[in-house]
């Protein structure tokens, strides 16, 4: 399947968002949503990008403990997913799948990526989630197209 993948980097505060290009070759950072857990806001606005991008698939990071397990995070991930594709239905925009794809490290691998080009402290807080989501995305770009 060609066209453009969201990815969803989904964290207690704010929600990072990439976007790969329409063959879903390469992820960028497209935005930090902040949680709206009382109106759901955030889940509207990826609906609305969902839209805006002609996207056809959803990839939210799962993020698995080093041992494998899900813990509440995970939880809490697939929980917004379950969300996500609640909204979706409501919305009509159903066709569009969301799928789990395991993050192990990815905030982690973010944050140093960030800090060696010299972005630290509260500028890094904003950003960290969307590149978090490029490396979320941008993993589950490359094993697909490795897959036979």
């Amino acid at each position: 399947m060609t066209g453009r993948v969201l990815g969803v980097d989904v964290g207690a505060v704010r929600v990072g968002v990439a976007l790969s290009d329409p063959a879903g070759v390469l992820a960028t950072p497209l935005v930090t949503l902040d949680r709206d857990e009382t109106t759901w806001s955030d889940l509207d606005q990826l609906t609305d990008l969902v839209a805006e991008h002609e996207v056809v698939e959803v990839v939210v990071g799962l993020p698995r403990t080093l041992a494998g397990r899900e813990g509440p995070a995970a939880r809490a991930a697939l929980g917004y997913a379950d969300d996500l594709r609640e909204v979706f239905d409501e919305r009509g925009v159903s066709g569009v799948p969301v799928t789990m794809a395991d993050e192990r490290l990815s905030t982690v691998s973010a944050g140093r990526m960030l800090s060696d080009r010299g972005v630290k402290g509260r500028a890094q807080r904003r950003v960290i989630d969307q590149a978090a989501a490029v490396e979320i995305l941008q993993t589950w770009l490359d094993a697909r197209r490795a897959a036979p």
